[in-house]
């Protein structure tokens, strides 16, 4: 979880679009970021692909109101809300963005082009949102941001009693690596949400991914590859069992932070 979901991209500065705050080019710079480029594809009313600026701006005609986040896996249909084709798609991808009002949703596939053994800033990436009608109603298991918030101080504290149990906290190349990242990136003065969001989905957003980051140093500590200093399939297995409530924790925090902006301008027109 160290990466921000691209979903959580598009929905974010999407949103801020949506609510006049941003303008469609800085809104559609802010989503690709470091991709070489973004399409959209079976966009209603579109008979090719279309970049960003042209579907943000369609979809708000198609009645779009807002941008919501799903973040699903195996088990846990997190902010999904159907039909089941919709579903599997955005299942397969771990994520998707579910379009408020205009009874539709969008599902990243990612290509990637580059000289083979290349450095990895000579790889590009390409996505493309597959455009998908969706159900409106309620998505799965989202909790309110007070929920998110509260959930989140206990995750922390699981998570960091994990890695004293399983003494793998820093130690180990893949955890240090792990590590690292986080703390570039949380020095870099980063934008956490775009504009319009509440301080507190701000807040919660932060704690998130400190917990997934945690949760990534915990699986990949130890240097001997993906398990980190798990040397038997127990032990394996006994470290994904314990991690898995504290992820389960993150990511619906995390979804809680990205369908902010839709919930409070919901409960706003209500």
């Amino acid at each position: 979880m160290l990466d921000e979901p691209r979903s959580g991209r598009l929905a974010a500065w999407g949103n801020a679009l949506l609510a006049g705050l941003v303008s469609p080019d800085e809104a559609a710079h802010r989503i690709a970021e470091d991709d070489a480029v973004h399409r959209v594809e079976d966009l209603p009313g579109e008979a090719a692909p279309v970049g960003l600026t042209l579907a943000l701006g369609r979809l708000r005609t198609l009645g779009a109101v807002g941008l919501r986040v799903a973040l699903p896996v195996a088990g846990h249909p997190l902010g999904l809300c159907g039909p089941p084709e919709f579903n599997a798609r955005a299942l397969e991808a771990g994520e998707a963005v579910l379009a408020a009002g205009a009874g539709l949703g969008l599902v990243p596939e990612t290509y990637e082009a580059g000289p083979e053994g290349g450095a990895a800033a000579d790889v590009h990436v390409e996505v493309v949102w597959r455009c998908l009608p969706v159900r409106e109603a309620p998505p799965a298991d989202v909790p309110s941001l007070g929920e998110a918030e509260r959930e989140l101080a206990e995750a922390l504290r699981d998570a960091t009693e994990v890695l004293s149990k399983l003494d793998v906290a820093g130690s180990g190349p893949v955890a240090q690596a792990a590590l690292e990242a986080y703390r570039a990136r949380s020095e870099a003065g980063r934008q956490v949400l775009a504009p319009g969001y509440p301080p507190r989905a701000v807040r919660v957003l932060e704690l998130a991914q400190r917990v997934g980051a945690l949760i990534d140093i915990a699986r990949g500590a130890g240097g001997d590859g993906e398990h980190g200093g798990a040397v038997s399939s127990s032990e394996i297995a006994a470290r994904a069992e314990a991690l898995r409530p504290v992820d389960r924790t993150a990511r619906r925090a995390q979804v809680a932070a990205y369908n902010s902006a839709v919930e409070e301008r919901e409960r706003h027109r209500g």
